[in-house]
């Protein structure tokens, strides 16, 4: 009986995979090297975009919340989802930004599609705010250091100062 089951040898003995797996997870979660999502029901993908998915109650299947430049765009897109999927009692990644006219009445009773829609409403409108905050700060930045540009790095130092540019107090 070769390889038996009472074998003590080391080198013989080898986890099975899904266990191996789940071994070098745990081992890379206490190690720091994973990384943290932001926002609950929000992932990243491979080139970079955001995406919000949930899962239904009860069901195995989920619903597509869809695909944003912004974390918090997407984010925003799952909040939306989850309470209207399970009311006010939903884990929300913004709590205090839930919309006073959000209807609580409607919670639990809209269908997938219509969860999707609106979710997917939010989730375009604060994509087109937060893109528009990150390209007007990149425009400033950019103005900015334009403006540095401008004044000269190396200055005549056989040129007399000018009465604006002196130190005297």
């Amino acid at each position: 009986m070769e390889g038996g089951c009472c074998s003590t040898s080391e080198e013989t003995r080898k986890p099975a995979p899904a266990v191996a797996r789940r071994t070098a997870s745990a081992a890379a979660a206490t190690a720091g090297a994973v990384k943290e999502r932001p926002y609950r029901g929000v992932r990243m993908r491979k080139w970079g975009k955001w995406v919000a998915e949930i899962r239904e109650p009860n069901k195995r299947s989920r619903i597509w919340l869809g695909s944003y430049s912004t974390p918090v765009a997407a984010a925003r897109a799952y909040d939306t989802a989850v309470f209207y999927l399970r009311g006010r009692s939903a884990r929300l990644n913004f709590p205090e930004e839930l919309a006073a006219e959000e209807d609580c009445e409607a919670a639990g009773r809209m269908s997938a599609a219509s969860i999707r829609k609106k979710a997917t409403e939010v989730g375009a409108r604060v994509d087109a705010l937060q893109s528009s905050l990150l390209s007007q700060r990149r425009q400033q930045q950019q103005q900015q250091s334009n403006r540095s540009t401008l004044a000269p790095k190396n200055p005549d130092l056989n040129q007399e100062p000018s009465p604006e540019s002196s130190d005297v107090d």
